[in-house]
């Protein structure tokens, strides 16, 4: 059982580390080291880059909380640590 909790863990951990990594692409990517290529799209009148910076990073956060939670979801079915 022991060994079941470690794997439960470790893919946890690895979830949650590849979605924060994505998170941190949109928010500091887009809206910092790329602005200035993606302030060539206009997107409702705003530079794509700005809008990444204001609203951008916040939608994809919110979007991968659900992501998150579906997930693990499957994963605590998985090991049976369900409530």
């Amino acid at each position: 059982m022991k060994k079941d909790l470690a794997l439960y863990w470790k893919k946890n951990i690895t979830l949650m580390a590849i979605l924060l990594s994505i998170w941190a692409v949109v928010s500091y990517g887009c809206g910092i080291l790329f602005v200035e290529q993606l302030n060539t799209i206009h997107i409702g009148g705003f530079p794509l880059g700005f809008w990444f910076a204001q609203q951008g990073s916040i939608y994809v956060f919110v979007i991968l909380i659900f992501v998150y939670y579906k997930l693990m979801k499957k994963l605590d079915t998985e090991f049976e640590v369900n409530e």
